[in-house]
Parts: structure tokens; sequence; C-alpha cells
């Protein structure tokens, strides 16, 4: 056999793996794990609302790492969900390679959205395991000095403010994209609704706009702060998600309005467990 064919038929086993129920479980488990950690970043986020313990704690991943490894165990829940989000990371590579569900799930540009997800998703679940193995600083660190670190960098480099200004402004536009998709209903898209229920589709439709809404709304306030740094060229201005979530406290109602997005981001929580369940992949 020559290479050509074992080339095809290396690729033809690849794909069908991509279609297996192997992958189908990494996907879902990934959906599961991503759902808990923005349910737990929710609960942190709606306690700071308010004042009381909820201001010792940080509204991002590492915050919801130590809530967990606090919980009964703790130290085996972090390692499933790690694993979880490794499974999530191959899932997304499958859709790189192969393309995804979906009538435009083989368009160029969500193969590449899939790649960025992808090493989205190996960061995240690299730093989730070096946590669960004992490297704190990898997974808990506040998410606040690593973006200002990072802004801090980038804004001493040659035409720092060039780089950080449109990077900021990028994450405004995808934050604002995020949200007007699931006040639209996009996400239907990728979901198997006609095997839904009226009532089952009812309320994935109010989970997935309430919390793509408030993610997307978090992620457009994340990108103006990393503006303001670039513009005033402040590293100190560009905010992670825990001081971006606790800057709504400060506008008025504020204790209020950050209440509503902690809740938003919960739904967004649920929102990826109906994904776990219902999800074309």
């Amino acid at each position: 056999m020559d290479a050509q064919a074992w080339a095809l038929r290396g690729r033809g086993r690849a794909r069908r793996a991509a279609d297996g129920a192997v992958m189908a479980v990494a996907a879902r488990a990934g959906f599961v794990a991503r759902g808990l950690i923005y349910c737990l970043v929710g609960v942190i986020a709606l306690q700071i609302a308010f004042g009381g313990d909820g201001d010792r704690r940080q509204a991002d991943r590492g915050g919801a790492l130590e809530e967990l490894a606090g919980k009964p165990f703790g130290a085996a829940l972090l390692w499933v969900v790690g694993a979880a989000l490794a499974g999530m990371a191959l899932w997304r590579l499958s859709e790189a390679v192969f393309g995804g569900a979906g009538p435009n799930g083989h368009k160029p540009s969500k193969r590449a959205a899939a790649l960025g997800r992808c090493l989205f998703y190996v960061f995240v679940s690299y730093s989730v395991l070096s946590y669960a193995a004992g490297h704190k600083g990898s997974g808990s660190g506040t998410s606040d000095r690593s973006t200002e670190d990072v802004t801090a960098v980038a804004l001493g480099l040659p035409g720092g403010p060039w780089l950080v200004g449109p990077a900021g402004a990028a994450v405004v536009v995808a934050g604002v994209w995020m949200a007007v998709r699931a006040v639209r209903r996009k996400f239907r898209d990728t979901l198997r609704t006609g095997e839904m229920s009226g009532r089952v589709r009812r309320f994935t439709d109010c989970f997935g706009v309430v919390g793509g809404a408030a993610r997307g709304i978090v992620f457009a306030a994340a990108g103006v702060f990393a503006v303001v740094a670039a513009v005033r060229h402040q590293p100190g201005k560009a905010k992670g998600m825990d001081d971006t979530l606790r800057s709504f406290r400060e506008l008025p109602a504020g204790p209020w309005l950050l209440a509503v997005v902690a809740l938003g981001l919960a739904a967004f929580g649920v929102f990826s467990w109906c994904g776990a369940r219902w999800r074309a992949v």
C-alpha cells in the first residue's frame, strides 16, 4: 500500500474517531466543567455584590478553583474538571481539523475559531491540572494581576499602546458579538432543538439568552478597560474578570447591577449544562 493510501486510511480513522462516542463524551464533559466554573464565578460575584465574605474571594477562574478545592473531595474534583476541559480542547481540535456540526461548521472561519478555542482550553486545562497537582499559582492566581502584568509587558514594547489598544477593541467587539448572538438565539444552530420538548426549548433559550448576554457584557467591559490602559499608558487600568465584575458595583445601583450580571454568569453555567445534553457534537 503506497503512502497516499496510508494517509487516506489514517485520515479516515481520525475522522471516525472525531465523530465517535469517545469524542462526544469528551465534549459533553467539557461543557459540564465549563458550566461548573461559570456557576461558581456567578455565586462568588453575587456575594461580592452585597459585601460580606464575598469581598475576600476572587470572582474568576482562580476563585472558582479555590472554592472547589475547599469542598469535600475537592482535590478529586479538580482533577476531574481539568481532565474534562482537556476533553473540550480535544473536541475543539477535531472541529478545527474536520469541521464542526451545523450548516456552516466546515467554513474556514469556523475552523479557525475552533482552533482558537482549542488553544484556550489547552491553557485552562493545564492551569487547572497544575493547580490540582499542587502548583497553586498555576490556576488560582488572580486574573487581575495576570492581566496587569501582561498589559505592562505589552505597553513596554515599541508601539505598545498600538498593540494593547486594538487588542482591547477586539475584545469589546467580541463581547458585543457574543451578546448579540445570544439575544438572537444563534446558539440554536448548534443544538439538537428538534429533539427537545417545548418546555426544554424555552428553558434552554432563557438561560442561553440571559447567560450569553451577561458573558458578552463582561467581555466588552474588560475590553474597554484595556483600551483605557492603552490610551493612558497605565497597565493598572486593565482589569481581569474579578476587577471587571467589581467595577459594576461602582456604578449607580451598582450592587444590584452586579447581582444581575452575576446571575447572568450563573445562567451561562446552566446553559453550558444544557449544551452538555443537547449540543450537536
